[in-house]
């Protein structure tokens, strides 16, 4: 079948930590060159949209448009304006969540924010972790800005957002909202910004648990590229399949 629109993750699929994955850089390109719309659904938020235009076409030699790029702070700002509940917020995360979340009109507050917005921040403290717990119990909505219990790098797996997250439900007995892949809130406005019909796109990823499920969770096609964090040889056991698995999306047919 062929696809009007496709979303796309990046690390593990079109770039691996630090290292090259070739093929990644020539599916952008062959969609550039058919004219294929496209949106890079990234669940990172420690970089903002221009830092991530930067390090592709630095690092990995991929030109992409600024408006081709939606992270999960993106989607997480977007919520909280949906939300409306304030413009407060507590937020542990590194310079591409916080900047994002000040830069939208929300003013830091540790004693009683409308919002805890919880990314990945390798830089955290018992301290900060602790005002986020007192924020949560007084009743701050707790927002989970991804469910990634870890990120794959050229050393291994690392703690992800989702860690902290975990963390923090564990200490307040309190479920967050998540925001990042698999959740529908980033997909729903994903398809929004690419303006395709759902039945007409299709999600591209490495992570059975966040890209994969992203498209199963919310009835979009999904393709499995087992060059980061799901491995070939769990594909068999995968409680339900991706509708296309390939070891390179070279031997993807757009």
């Amino acid at each position: 079948m062929t696809y009007k629109g496709y979303l796309i993750d990046l690390d593990g699929t079109i770039y691996k930590g630090r290292e090259r994955i070739p093929a990644g850089e020539r599916f952008i390109q062959r969609l550039q060159e058919q004219e294929i719309p496209y949106l890079l659904v990234t669940n990172n938020t420690t970089r903002t949209p221009q830092m991530v235009q930067d390090m592709l076409a630095q690092q990995f030699n991929i030109q992409t448009p600024l408006e081709t790029i939606y992270t999960a702070t993106m989607a997480t700002v977007d919520y909280m304006k949906d939300m409306n509940r304030g413009q407060t917020a507590y937020v542990i995360g590194e310079t591409g969540l916080k900047s994002a979340i000040s830069e939208a009109g929300y003013i830091e507050d540790k004693e009683n924010p409308a919002y805890v917005v919880v990314g990945l921040d390798s830089q955290v403290t018992y301290d900060m972790l602790a005002t986020a717990t007192l924020a949560i119990a007084k009743g701050a909505l707790f927002i989970g800005t991804n469910p990634d219990l870890n990120i794959p790098t050229e050393r291994g797996l690392m703690p992800g957002a989702g860690s902290l997250v975990a963390l923090l439900e564990a200490a307040t007995r309190v479920k967050p909202v998540f925001i990042g892949k698999p959740n529908a809130i980033i997909m729903n406005k994903a398809l929004d910004i690419l303006q395709v019909k759902r039945s007409e796109a299709i999600m591209v990823g490495d992570n059975y648990l966040t890209d994969i499920m992203a498209g199963i969770q919310n009835d979009i096609a999904s393709l499995l590229v087992t060059t980061g964090f799901t491995k070939a040889e769990e594909v068999p056991n995968l409680p339900i399949q991706p509708d296309y698995v390939v070891a390179s999306l070279d031997e993807w047919d757009i």
